[in-house]
């Protein structure tokens, strides 16, 4: 069983402005990676931002007003 990422126990503590990898959003989310990128793709989970070559991440305002919905 993987270990639980520091910023998915620390998500409440996170200000609106920081952005957190897959595995954070899998962990509040409760779905697989899959199912997260089936929803980024139908437009129901708020789509992540490329912020450098090799790095993509969720916006965690955005995923709070997801989560708050």
């Amino acid at each position: 069983m993987a270990a639980i990422p520091s910023s998915a126990v620390n998500f409440d503590d996170l200000p609106d402005s920081a952005f957190v990898a897959l595995d954070v959003v899998t962990t509040v989310t409760g779905v697989s990676k899959a199912t997260v990128w089936r929803m980024v793709q139908r437009g129901a989970l708020p789509a992540p931002r490329k912020i450098s070559l090799r790095a993509t991440r969720w916006h965690v305002g955005e995923l709070r007003a997801f989560l708050a919905a």
